[in-house]
């Protein structure tokens, strides 16, 4: 039986309870087979069956936890076996499970958070007639991200990516009936289909170099292949990351994405889709410590979104638009700790879990907002709804306060630790990596407070047809939950180390040289302060103190810019569409004119030439007679020339 390497010695065969985690799959996928092939039959009691199997799936997870605790740490990872996938020759992969600290963290944010969005979507989604086609397929993206981090081995986990792919394509464009929707779908899948290549052609090199795409013959193989051939393996991995995560320069699907119900966004945007990028990477550890310019590459990937993210952010007036930018950010802060090396890999994956709860409960805040404000997004309509949608903003706030990195919540935590190790290491690393997320703060806390500001506080701006009302509890408990994470998950996982120490198994954090950074903790946590508070002012003065003009500004030539997502549409236009209509117009000509052409001109000069030796054959006597006389008038002039 084949076995996974960590970083503490290999994966043991799964007992007990934990020979079960193929439940964790089988009960969403079921519910999504159910209520698809069912159809209309399941309409009653469908969606209700789809929370109730999500939540099953979040329990045995917890089960499987507690086990897993119970153990000693360098007998955590456990290898469960399913069938024998692909036996073809010498190659031989069996269909399995990797049940790990790092899997089980994923399986628990996705199942919790994951569930907690099927409740929010019964009240969300109460009177839209296709609500069983929703949670069908809400259930079917639930169970591909648990096949995504739970497979064993690189081209299982492709199964899951693949499906998550589908999945968010069937949810982005669920009113497709919309045809601006339904181009935003389309966006998503071709924008995810190239990221896909590069994470199919990394699986090729990795078969090239080992003969293996499970993850322990991939670990122990890395040490023996070529530098040039594991460069190359973490480049490509990343394209993958990139456009499943919305990274820099695959990230121009994502606010387009916003075009699905909200409670998709929520999804796609906090738990699960966008982290599947995150964890690719962080999978992939052994990979990247061994080829530190592909390590590089993630760190530089990484700073660049999450600047890119907070600029457009600062300038969007459509709510969830704006959320989405900053879901691009933070990712952004994500890739950056993944590509610091084991300095940051917790980190990275501390900073996904607070982030699936905060970002998560203000998309929910959003939904429920757009629930009072008959499903407007223009926040320059809003002003004043702290009055009116009491618990949505008190939840909608705890969240904002987190993101920004408000002392002692979870943001303080996590995020600051990333910007902490960003300033770690050698040469011009730490200034420019540190610099970023040290600019990064400032800017999110700018454009997270004018979110807030201009939804919640100031003067009332909407319309007297508008009529704000807070939203039933199905929508408002889940956002209760998600804001009470939002306040302690960070405080129970980080000044503990609890999260540090429950991955280092997978990590090997404790083997891994001890790095400091260039400026002192307290100075940098100071700094990073200062800064938030600074863009929180700022916001303050010019979204409280001075009016929110009811129409947008003409702005800078900078807003302007990243009102239109920094051009990134434009510019994959320029660079990728018009080239690509022109190439595939003239290869269209070249095929036509070149190998059509040549076959069907050969076969009319056939044709052509038959007709006229066919007008020769009259049934005449005398032609056949004069044909004959010319052949021997021929014949004698040959002879009598050769003579």
């Amino acid at each position: 039986m084949l076995t996974l390497a960590t970083a503490e010695g290999a994966a043991a065969a799964a007992t007990g309870v934990t020979a079960y985690a193929w439940l964790l799959i089988v009960f969403p996928a079921f519910g999504a087979l159910l209520l698809l092939v069912g159809g209309k039959r399941t309409d009653r009691f469908g969606p209700i069956l789809a929370v109730c199997l999500s939540w099953a799936s979040f329990l045995l997870g917890v089960v499987i936890i507690v086990a897993m605790v119970g153990r000693d740490t360098a007998d955590r990872a456990m290898d469960l076996q399913l069938y024998d996938w692909l036996p073809a020759g010498q190659f031989q992969l069996s269909a399995g499970l990797l049940i790990d600290p790092l899997s089980m963290t994923f399986v628990m944010l996705i199942t919790f958070v994951g569930s907690l969005i099927h409740v929010y979507s019964l009240g969300y989604m109460a009177h839209d007639p296709d609500k069983r086609r929703f949670f069908a397929y809400m259930n079917l993206f639930v169970a591909a991200m648990l096949v995504l981090v739970l497979a064993d081995s690189y081209l299982f986990l492709y199964v899951g990516w693949e499906g998550v792919g589908l999945a968010s394509y069937l949810l982005i464009g669920f009113w497709n009936y919309n045809p601006a929707f339904a181009s935003a779908a389309n966006k998503a899948f071709v924008a995810n289909r190239v990221g896909d290549v590069g994470l199919s052609v990394a699986i090729m090199i990795m078969f090239w170099q080992f003969g293996k795409v499970d993850f322990a013959s991939v670990n122990a193989g890395v040490g023996q292949a070529s530098q040039g051939a594991v460069t190359a393996l973490g480049l490509f991995l990343l394209l993958g990351a990139c456009g499943k995560s919305a990274q820099f320069p695959l990230q121009s699907w994502l606010g387009d994405a916003m075009a699905g119900p909200t409670p998709v966004s929520a999804l796609i945007h906090a738990a699960t889709m966008v982290t599947a990028g995150v964890y690719l990477v962080v999978r992939s550890n052994v990979i990247y410590n061994a080829a530190p310019t592909a390590q590089v590459a993630v760190a530089i990937v990484g700073a660049i979104t999450l600047l890119f993210g907070a600029i457009v952010g600062c300038a969007k007036d459509d709510m969830k638009k704006a959320l989405a930018a900053s879901t691009m950010s933070q990712i952004g802060y994500m890739m950056l700790a993944a590509g610091l090396g084991p300095v940051g890999y917790a980190f990275a994956i501390f900073h996904l879990l607070t982030h699936g709860f905060f970002k998560a409960g203000m998309f929910l805040g959003a939904g429920s907002v757009m629930h009072a404000m008959n499903d407007q997004v223009d926040m320059r309509r809003f002003g004043a709804l702290w009055s009116v949608i009491r618990i949505t903003a008190i939840t909608f706030g705890l969240g904002y306060l987190a993101i920004i990195g408000f002392p002692f919540l979870d943001g303080f935590w996590s995020k600051d630790k990333i910007i902490e190790s960003a300033f770690t290491g050698e040469g011009w690393h730490p200034w420019v990596f540190g610099g970023a997320a040290l600019i990064g703060a400032a800017i999110t806390a700018f454009y997270m407070s004018r979110l807030f500001f201009m939804t919640f506080l100031g003067k009332k701006r909407w319309t007297d047809d508008v009529h704000p009302h807070e939203s039933p509890l199905t929508m408002t408990i889940p956002m209760m939950v998600l804001a009470v994470g939002s306040a302690f998950l960070g405080l129970i996982l980080g000044p503990t180390n609890f999260i540090a120490n429950w991955l280092n198994p997978v990590f090997g954090i404790d083997e891994a040289p001890e790095e400091h950074p260039v400026m002192a903790p307290t100075v940098i946590t100071v700094v990073t302060l200062l800064l938030v508070a600074a863009g929180a002012a700022l916001a303050w003065v010019l979204y409280v103190r001075d009016e929110v003009p009811k129409t947008a500004p003409a702005g800078s030539l900078v807003t302007q810019a990243a009102r239109k997502d920094l051009y990134q549409d434009a510019v994959n236009e320029g660079l990728f569409m018009r080239p690509g209509i022109h190439l595939t117009r003239a290869l269209v000509f070249a095929d036509s004119a070149g190998v059509d052409g040549a076959a069907t001109g050969i076969a009319r000069l056939i044709g052509g030439t038959s007709g006229r030796w066919r007008k020769l054959q009259n049934g005449y006597a005398r032609s056949y007679a004069l044909t004959m006389l010319v052949g021997v008038v021929v014949i004698l002039g040959a002879v009598w020339v050769m003579q």
